[in-house]
Order: C-alpha cells, then structure tokens, then sequence
C-alpha cells in the first residue's frame, strides 16, 4: 500500500531539514530531537477547559501528571490551574509514546488535550521515568503507582472512579496493555477500557514487519532494537509479559480494548497479533488499521489529517463504552 501524501510530506521533511535517525544519537540528543519537532509536525493545541499540573507517590519518587478537562463540562476551571472541581467525569489515563526514552507532557500536550474535547471527560497524563537512566521495569511501576493514584484520589479530581481507562500510544500502548493484565490478576484497580496506539506488544522483535520497515522512517526495526536494548538491556528479561504483553500465557478477562496499527510500522504485525488474540480470547476488540500510516503520525497532525480522524475514532470508542451518547 502507498503511503499516504502528507506522511510521505513529513519523510520530505525529515530528510531535507537532515535529521538524524534515532538510534544514531545518545538518549539526550534524542530527546532534544524529539522534543523540537512538536512545534513543527503538530497542530495548535486546542484550548479545554482546564490544564492542572500534578504529582502522585511513586517507587522512586513524585511522578508528574496533567490532569486536563474537556471544553463544556463545566468546571470553571482555567487554563493556568484550578481544583478540577466540577461534575464527575470519566478518565482516561494516558501513558505517551517515545520507545521509554523519549517524550513527556509536553510532547503528548496536544493530543491530550484533543482526546480530552473529543470524549469530554477527563484525561490524566503520567510522566513516567525513561530508560537508559530507570530501565524495565520502571515506567510500569510509575504507570501502576498513577492509576492507583487516579482511582484512590478520583473524588478530589472530579473523576467517576467506576469509569477509569488507560491507554497510550506506542510504548504508552505497551504499558497501558500491561496494566490491563496486572488489573486483570488483582494487583491494580481495574480500568474499564484499553485505548491501544500503535502500541508495542512484543520485545523480541521478528516479526515480518520489522524486515519490511528497515529505513526511510521515523521508526526503523533499527530504531526500535535501539529503544528495545536502552529499556530491557537483558535479552531474558524481553520475555517478561510485563514488557511483552503479546506473550502473556492469557489475554482473557482484560478490558474491552480498541487497538490501532499501521501499515509502514515495524510494531504492525504485533499489534494485529494482539488484536486478533484479544478477539480469540473473548475480550471485546475493535481494531482500526490503516495500512497506508506510518508510526508516529498521530503526533504529526499538522501534516496528516488521520491523525485527527483516529483520535475522533478512539474517542468514539471511549465515548460508547462510558454510555455518554446513549439517549
């Protein structure tokens, strides 16, 4: 399948503007990298109704959060703070993307903000430790210690603590699915729904889309190996389900889920993997592929229209399963 025009617009881009691979470059110059191209690949973040930065308990210490309210719930809130007083609303709790080594509340502002207008309700961003400084399994500790956070302290935040998801793209998908099974076995309180990005399910990383992604993307089978060997350095510890949740002896008894691949992603074949697992195992699953995306294009807005259709549809999703467009 072709690739879509403004994807292939942004792959123009990278190479006139010569940006480096990923894995050409130390974690900090990553980061750096990652972070400059937000002004240039994404939309204006839309306003909403209010912004409220937060900190949560963790193992190792406070974990940053943002707590953002969808446009017209009512909370007087504001743009700069305010107490997230105001009509209970559902949450979704969102872990971003980055491969565990890059990204953090402001390079997944704007998306947030969007999934916040698009359901109206609540969403809860983590900024989790990243990798190589706090490897496996750091960032599911503090994605586990958030969601006990958002559940215990849902009535301050003006959040219904009987309709929680979490969710996330790409290695935020990984650990969204991973807290799914956690909640599934006991050790988490349960969310109700999993909102799957794009999202990485298995470390080993052989599947045939990885020999068909090998260079020209923002994510290679090469760039991800390098985010793989920076999170879980012990190869033993990749068959963890706690970092491959593909390889988790059961998938049945997690959260009803919408799960979306795309075609020029080395992480596509896992994700219909997963996909089709949670259908076989009787969870509920819609799965949205579009084969002619490439990985990372929800954060590309500005050049990609599918990035704001997927985000529609994933509220959608949300939206259905909280019963908030029943009659």
């Amino acid at each position: 399948m072709p690739l879509d025009p403004g994807a292939q617009r942004v792959l123009d881009l990278m190479r006139e503007t010569g940006r480096p691979p990923m894995h050409s470059l130390a974690p900090a110059e990553a980061r750096a990298v990652f972070t400059g191209s937000r002004a240039v690949l994404q939309p204006e973040p839309a306003p909403v109704a209010l912004v409220e930065d937060l900190t949560c308990p963790g193992p190792a210490g406070e974990i940053r959060l943002r707590h953002y309210r969808g446009q017209g719930t009512g909370t007087g809130g504001t743009e700069t703070g305010g107490t997230g007083a105001g009509a209970a609303l559902p949450c979704l709790l969102y872990l971003h993307g980055g491969g565990w080594v890059v990204g953090d509340l402001d390079s997944h502002d704007q998306p947030c903000r969007a999934l916040a207008n698009l359901t109206g309700a609540s969403v809860i961003a983590v900024d989790y430790r990243l990798a190589p400084e706090h490897p496996f399994p750091a960032a599911v500790e503090d994605a586990a210690a958030a969601l006990r956070f958002v559940h215990a302290e849902a009535g301050r935040l003006g959040i219904d603590p009987a309709r929680i998801a979490v969710g996330g793209d790409s290695a935020g998908g990984n650990l969204a699915a991973v807290l799914c099974l956690m909640a599934r076995d006991g050790t988490l309180p349960a969310p109700g729904f999993q909102l799957l990005l794009y999202p990485v399910t298995d470390l080993g990383a052989n599947t045939a889309s990885y020999g068909r992604v090998t260079e020209g993307y923002p994510l290679t089978a090469t760039t991800m190996r390098w985010f793989i060997d920076h999170y879980v350095a012990e190869p033993a510890q990749r068959h963890d389900w706690r970092a491959s949740p593909l390889r988790a002896a059961s998938l049945a008894g997690v959260a009803p889920a919408f799960v979306s691949t795309a075609g020029h992603d080395p992480l596509a074949d896992e994700g219909i993997a997963y996909a089709r697992r949670l259908d076989r195992e009787g969870v509920r699953v819609a799965h949205l592929h579009l084969a002619d995306q490439m990985h990372g294009y929800l954060t590309m807005g500005r050049f990609i229209p599918a990035a704001a259709l997927t985000l529609r549809q994933a509220a959608a999703a949300l939206r259905t399963h909280w019963g908030m467009d029943q009659d």
